[in-house]
């Protein structure tokens, strides 16, 4: 272990508004590398931002946080010096720390329900819980939590992402005996991939994914339930199952041309980089197509990690959105990190066709310019054509990166499951059981394509629910009968 800084007495002090600025890569040089962009606190950094918490009585920020993290608890471990309290903390309800510090959006989340930000001057949580995960991975032999004796149940996970990866660890906590099976070969779905390296490096999510085998967690990968298996037959096997394959089914625009040589899903875009190791070429041995002038259609996270990966790899990139930058859905600091690394954002813009070749290659997009009416259900202003507006723009890759939705395969093997129009798994929100018994799911398969943290809190309320079904008479069937 290392030495760990002296225990320190909080003493009083003037309000600070300070929100310390964690280091990074400048623009011009990260933009050239995969190198993880934020570089982390320092010990002393830490501790200076974990002193500006005010230490509420009735801290917002937990009750706003989908897992329930005692937000303040572990921020005053930090203030006090004592990291390894903090981290056990910070681990009774989050088994995933150095993700969540990187990819949350604590700014809609935690932080949005801190004090200070009637001040702007809110508590970087999610930075400092990013140092806690890491200064733990930094110590040698990091303790396991308590487990609880065998309860000799037994728990199938379908799928490896962020919600079964959740659950499987807390099961595991609770005495169950867990198995993940993974269709890909590789465990932690969207986290290894959907985002990028140098927004999180997969050696964390391998880090954390190990984490889950010292607690007992059986892991299966190139596993697909509903084709090497069922649901059915997991049943016959197991006590209970936890369905949680996310949302990897992606949407496109509905334009021609989207069959056109250089069309991406960002789907495709991202595993092609991330799970295969294409920005890695000729260390990988799965290159991509190197492209000029790149297309990202779309303006949420998955957007900037496309087109900040473009870039990296060399192409000038364009960001497409037909509304304006105060109705970009994606997270500001991925928006700005994106702009500062020379992606272009063209607003108000909507493709409406791709342009091709004679060898069926994309060339081009014709677009329309829009303006903004009336607000829409979401509350932002529609988009609307300006009439007379088309116009076209060069490029030889285009990107759809406008959202996803869950694959059909198991609900066409699981008659019994009740799939809603959108395709996702109907759950009860508080307890993710199905309509099938003994069946369970969470995260994007029943919610739609959402946050890691929120996958996650779905993971943590099923696993509860799965534990009183197993261990206690189950309240649910009797309630309902």
């Amino acid at each position: 272990m290392t030495d760990q800084p002296e225990k320190t007495e909080r003493i009083p002090r003037k309000l600070d508004l300070n929100r310390r600025e964690m280091p990074k890569q400048e623009a011009e040089v990260r933009s050239c590398n995969f190198d993880e962009v934020a570089l982390g606190y320092s010990e002393a950094m830490a501790i200076e931002e974990a002193n500006r918490c005010l230490l509420c009585k009735k801290p917002g920020c937990v009750g706003n946080c989908p897992v329930n993290i005692a937000i303040p608890d572990f921020i005053r471990a930090i203030a006090e010096g004592d990291f390894n309290r903090g981290v056990q903390i910070l681990k009774q309800r989050n088994s995933l720390p150095s993700v969540c510090g990187r990819v949350c959006p604590q700014e809609e989340q935690c932080e949005s329900e801190c004090v200070l930000t009637k001040r702007k001057g809110e508590i970087a949580i999610g930075r400092l819980e990013r140092f806690l995960g890491d200064w733990e991975a930094a110590q040698e032999g990091a303790a396991l939590p308590e487990i609880s004796s065998s309860t000799g149940r037994k728990v199938a996970i379908v799928g490896g992402g962020p919600a079964g990866l959740t659950a499987a660890a807390d099961l595991a906590k609770l005495g169950h005996s867990v198995i993940i099976y993974e269709a890909l070969h590789k465990m932690g779905g969207v986290l290894s991939y959907g985002i990028p390296e140098f927004r999180l490096p997969k050696k964390i999510v391998d880090r954390e994914v190990n984490y889950l085998r010292r607690l007992g967690v059986e892991m299966r990968t190139d596993y697909v339930i509903g084709k090497t298996r069922s649901v059915d037959s997991l049943l016959e096997a197991f006590d209970a199952v936890f369905v949680a394959t996310g949302a990897g089914l992606p949407w496109f625009m509905e334009m021609p041309g989207n069959n056109l040589n250089g069309v991406y899903s960002a789907n495709e875009y991202l595993t092609r980089i991330n799970l295969m190791k294409g920005y890695d070429f000729p260390n990988s041995t799965t290159p991509v197509k190197p492209h000029r002038n790149v297309a990202v259609l779309g303006g949420g996270n998955v957007a900037m990690d496309c087109a900040r990966t473009a870039l990296r790899l060399g192409a000038q990139v364009s960001i497409l959105y037909r509304r304006s930058r105060d109705e970009l859905p994606a997270r500001l600091e991925e928006v700005e990190n994106a702009e500062e690394e020379g992606v272009n954002f063209r607003f108000l813009t909507l493709p409406m066709r791709a342009i091709s070749d004679e060898n069926f290659c994309v060339t081009g997009l014709e677009c329309v310019r829009m303006e903004l009416g009336e607000p829409d259900a979401s509350g932002r202003r529609s988009p609307v054509k300006v009439p007379d507006s088309e116009f076209i723009l060069d490029f030889d890759c285009v990107i759809h990166a406008i959202g996803n939705s869950p694959n059909p395969l198991i609900a066409a093997t699981t008659p019994e499951l009740d799939i809603s129009k959108k395709g996702t798994i109907i759950v009860d929100t508080q307890t993710g059981r199905t309509s099938k018994e003994r069946v369970w799911a969470g995260g994007d398969v029943a919610s739609g394509a959402a946050t890691v943290i929120n996958a996650m809190g779905a993971g943590q309320r099923a696993a509860r629910s799965i534990h009183a079904y197993l261990c206690e008479p189950d309240p649910w069937k009797s309630s309902t009968e």
